[in-house]
């Protein structure tokens, strides 16, 4: 299914998502420009979190997952599973550490990361486009427009 224009940035940022799963699992190629040490995999994945990941999180979560909470059953289960695993990734990426299980550590994250991108990509946004219509997936575009613009502002500030 095409991605409509109002989710099309989320998914733009699942790329960059799958792109960094790829690069934690332990049979990743290397990446023209990329770590290929567990140290510069660590530090990459930490910084992706830090500038991508944790206002995806928040865009999904306070504006995309409650635009259609409560209209679907099946929906409001995939979207606990999909916050649970928000709250995984927020609390064991920022906290990755040097150690000699490190690099099982970064092959689980990059293959639940994948898995997760996944599952928005192929069944919730699919969800999302069939329930919403399209005043209600213009408000989600322009919600998640300001979101940005006010992160982005956030940060020069810093």
């Amino acid at each position: 299914m095409k991605r409509h224009e109002s989710i099309a940035v989320l998914s733009r940022d699942h790329q960059k998502g799958l792109m960094l799963a790829q690069l934690l699992k332990k049979d990743a190629p290397a990446y023209k420009g990329l770590s290929t040490d567990l140290i510069g995999k660590m530090n990459y994945a930490k910084e992706t979190f830090e500038n991508d990941l944790i206002q995806h999180f928040v865009d999904e979560e306070k504006i995309l997952f409650p635009s259609v909470k409560g209209r679907y059953s099946t929906s409001d289960k995939l979207i606990n599973e999909l916050c649970e695993e928000h709250k995984y990734f927020t609390e064991k990426i920022p906290s990755l550490k040097s150690s000699n299980g490190l690099a099982d550590e970064l092959n689980v994250i990059g293959h639940k990361l994948e898995e997760h991108i996944r599952k928005e990509e192929r069944v919730l946004f699919n969800i999302i486009q069939d329930l919403l219509n399209e005043s209600e997936l213009e408000d989600v575009k322009l919600k998640i427009e300001k979101s940005r613009e006010n992160f982005t502002k956030s940060c020069k500030k810093n």
